[in-house]
């Protein structure tokens, strides 16, 4: 039987924040989810299934980090075919370049409980900077007795700077796929 843990927090610009330590994300409960524009009229959403990684909470809470990893083969869109596609050569190359990755490079609080976290992105053998707007959710504890960290995050890149370029002319003007993919994140961690 698990030992009941106690959720500390701290005040930092105005938020509870988690004091320092370590949370493992929490694959079950966590999701890397992206969008992109198909037709020029439409969206398709998709997700990474198997995300893993650390959040880092510092002492000083602007110092915290967060290391990301993706299985890139775990992506789904829900077509069996269209995700084929996505995992070959053409797009991720999954047999090539198996994971994308996240590491923060820096936390800039913005107001009641929203971030900006910038890090380093690599997708396939390229590695960009990005931003991310976070919001932090909030600290909890589970039935289980665990400290529960949760948090989303949001951006949008520009997927043939990471070498991602295929794509068709459509006969009534622009492309089958948009290059803009927008990212949205849901994370809950666990101290460890």
């Amino acid at each position: 039987m698990s030992q009941a843990v106690e959720t500390t927090t701290r005040p930092w610009n105005g938020v509870a924040v988690p004091t320092p330590g370590t949370f493992a994300i929490d694959p079950a409960h966590s999701r890397a989810g992206f969008v992109a524009r198909h037709l020029m009229v439409s969206k398709v959403r998709g997700a990474f299934t198997a995300v893993s990684g650390t959040v880092t909470v510092a002492e000083d809470p602007a110092a915290s980090h967060v290391a990301a990893d993706i299985d890139a083969a775990s992506i789904d869109t829900g077509v069996a075919d269209r995700d084929a596609h996505l995992r070959s050569a053409d797009f991720l190359d999954v047999e090539t370049y198996p994971h994308l990755r996240f590491r923060s490079t820096g936390l800039r609080p913005t107001g009641d409980g929203e971030f900006v976290l910038t890090g380093e992105l690599s997708i396939r053998d390229v590695t960009r900077a990005v931003a991310l707007a976070v919001e932090f959710e909030g600290v909890a504890r589970s039935p289980w007795g665990q400290e529960v960290i949760g948090f989303t995050a949001t951006t949008e890149i520009d997927r043939e700077e990471f070498g991602i370029t295929w794509n068709q002319a459509l006969e009534t003007g622009g492309v089958l796929v948009g290059k803009q993919v927008k990212i949205e994140i849901s994370v809950e961690a666990i101290r460890q």
